[in-house]
């Protein structure tokens, strides 16, 4: 009961500052807008006095010259007072703004009303003040991921039928390697809502990984459904590639692996592992593009010698050509190109990259004379 009253007279005390404010700004907009004299009619009323001065003069002056009688310069008097009162009765004063007063204050009760309305339908005025470091905003920059990740989790188990904090929380536990929750996760995403070619995968991909290498078969039965599910889902058929590859269904593997690469549209950054991946499961489980690449440097490295010892070249090809020999481990035939490279440029300082690199794989300067 204390706490009701309590809460009764803070709102009291709210709406009558709210109130309060919007009274001053209203009057202070009313004091700006109501009308009132300005310069604008002094001019005139300046010109009027003038004119009245000129004429008072000229009665005096009539009267001196004896043109009219005393009595007929107080006539004249009389009836100059009368026409600058006729006068200055008819000024009108002129408003700061053209505005009716009636507009004016419609207006302003427009406003209060809006303003008030507003925060009645928006506001919260019966929540407490909060300190900036307290509110939601601001904490939820500063969480860390388990603790987001914990409180969803206490969420979730008030409702643990709320779709859309299960499918924030299970990339959250796969990005901190608690893989069985996320595959739990995804498993309760699939329940609540239709599987997908996507989500089926995303479980499987937990799956693997809480096997930690050791393989699954519910993993590859869901990978098979999603890509069953889906024609042109990738990652389920890359997946199920490299897990054939692994168990040794080679045959299988190159198929899904193949399919996987038809799908591609040529800059993918998996296309080049999904290309090794079939070049391994085609050869058995061997992998071949390491020979593959050493012979087809060593074809290259061929072409370039040929050409260097019959015509000779620049000292970067020359440079290009010991450094091959070099990575093919072939050091006997990288000091023949190194002594040809010196022959060419006996200088030093024309081969201060090359030397360096010579001497740091353990050749020698002028090594076929020593």
């Amino acid at each position: 009961m204390l706490v009701e009253e309590s809460k009764r007279l803070g709102s009291m005390i709210f709406w009558s500052i709210a109130i309060a404010v919007t009274a001053i700004a209203c009057a202070a907009l009313l004091y700006a807008g109501r009308g009132r004299m300005v310069n604008v009619s002094a001019a005139e009323t300046a010109d009027a006095n003038s004119h009245f001065r000129l004429v008072l003069a000229g009665i005096d002056a009539d009267l001196a010259a004896g043109k009219i009688g005393a009595e007929e310069a107080v006539g004249a008097k009389g009836e100059l007072a009368r026409e600058m009162l006729r006068a200055k009765a008819e000024v009108v004063p002129r408003a700061a703004h053209e505005m009716g007063q009636g507009t004016l204050f419609a207006g302003l009760g427009l406003v209060a009303a809006l303003a008030l309305g507003l925060y009645v339908f928006l506001g919260s005025p019966n929540l407490p003040a909060q300190p900036l470091a307290g509110r939601a905003d601001v904490a939820a920059q500063s969480i860390s991921l388990d603790t987001a990740i914990a409180r969803i989790e206490a969420q979730l188990a008030a409702n643990p039928n709320d779709l859309r904090g299960w499918t924030v929380l299970a990339p959250a536990l796969l990005e901190v390697g608690r893989f069985s929750d996320a595959a739990d996760a995804y498993g309760r995403i699939i329940d609540l809502s239709e599987p997908t070619a996507q989500l089926l995968t995303d479980r499987a991909e937990a799956l693997l990984l809480a096997a930690d290498g050791e393989g699954s078969e519910e993993a590859m039965g869901l990978l098979r459904t999603a890509a069953d599910m889906d024609p042109a889902h990738t990652q389920s058929r890359l997946y199920l590639g490299a897990e054939l590859t692994r168990m040794g269904q080679y045959e299988d593997a190159a198929r899904f692996w193949q399919a996987a690469i038809d799908l591609a549209q040529g800059d993918e950054p998996w296309l080049q592992a999904a290309r090794q991946g079939l070049a391994v499961a085609e050869n058995d489980g061997v992998d071949t593009t390491a020979q593959d690449q050493a012979e087809m440097i060593r074809g290259m490295v061929g072409s370039l010698s040929t050409r260097l010892y019959a015509d000779g070249g620049t000292v970067e090809e020359w440079s290009q050509l010991v450094r091959s020999y070099i990575v093919l481990g072939d050091l006997p035939n990288a000091q023949i190109a190194y002594d040809g490279a010196v022959s060419a440029y006996p200088a030093a300082f024309d081969r201060g990259e090359l030397d360096s690199m010579a001497l740091a794989a353990g050749l020698k300067l002028n090594g076929a004379e020593q």
